[in-house]
């Protein structure tokens, strides 16, 4: 049933557009002055043109003042467990890999040779945070476990012939 009605539709749809274009090669033969018609429009494609531009402008101010978008707020005597990531080809060095559930983490993740892809995974292999491991920069993730269990961290960037061993454990506990 559902088929035939999307099959209909669909028909119907084609059909109008066919109809549009149709109508658009007919009247397209007929000789009109276009100097009346560009006047008007070149108007017309400045205001659009600036109204465009404003709208994107104050779209993107709105929307890049709230970044980082994944930075939480801590509340006092709450701090987050700061923890430094080091990738090398190919492993990981980090100051801390055993945590408890509801603790807020903050990774701080570099590396000493080539970008590397910061991923850590949960037990069942879903990405639950990632960011770039890069030379000469640091990235931050900030994340809450709320499982406990064993996580892994994985390379998600391709670093060299190795990549496929450069994992890390992470162990959250009650």
């Amino acid at each position: 049933m559902i088929q035939t009605v999307a099959w209909v539709v669909s028909l119907i749809f084609m059909l109008l557009i066919a109809a549009v274009f149709g109508f658009v090669a007919l009247k397209s033969k007929e000789k009109q002055d276009y100097e009346p018609i560009k006047k008007k429009w070149y108007k017309a494609r400045t205001f659009y043109g600036v109204t465009l531009a404003v709208l994107m402008l104050v779209m993107t101010i709105y929307t890049l003042r709230e970044l980082p978008y994944n930075q939480p707020v801590y509340s006092a005597g709450n701090d987050p467990t700061i923890v430094d990531v080091e990738a090398i080809q190919f492993g990981w060095k980090m100051s801390e890999t055993e945590f408890k559930v509801g603790e807020p983490i903050e990774f701080h993740v570099t590396s000493t040779d080539v970008t590397h892809g910061f991923g850590i995974y949960d037990s069942e292999l879903n990405l639950i945070a990632q960011t770039q491991a890069m030379p000469e920069y640091t990235n931050k993730v900030y994340i809450t476990f709320d499982k406990p269990g064993t996580y892994e961290v994985l390379c998600l960037e391709y670093c060299g012939l190795a990549h496929h061993l450069m994992i890390g454990k992470i162990e959250v506990t009650e």
